[in-house]
């Protein structure tokens, strides 16, 4: 095992974790949700796609899962009980 992580898997692990925290919390979502739906799709074809174009056979099912889930967050947002909602429903 490497002594310290390659920079891009780096970067993926602090996006992840924080942005998962975000996402968690609802604050900022749906700019949050964008951007890891956008590194759940790099993380598909660059991890996964080499090895076959389909999900069932290349084993890239999770991230094309979680790019779905999180694309429908960039649309549908944090929900009712998110922090965005509540700090909107302050400012009104």
């Amino acid at each position: 095992m490497p002594a310290h992580l390659p920079p891009l898997f780096l970067a993926a692990g602090i996006i992840e974790t924080f942005g998962g925290l975000l996402l968690f919390l609802g604050l900022l979502a749906r700019p949050v949700a964008f951007i890891l739906c956008g590194e759940m799709a790099v993380a598909y074809f660059m991890m996964h796609a080499p090895h076959g174009f389909w999900p069932l056979k290349n084993g890239g099912e999770p991230p094309v899962l979680y790019c779905c889930i999180f694309l429908y967050l960039v649309f549908a947002g944090g929900g009712a009980w998110s922090v965005d909602r509540l700090l909107n429903r302050t400012r009104v």
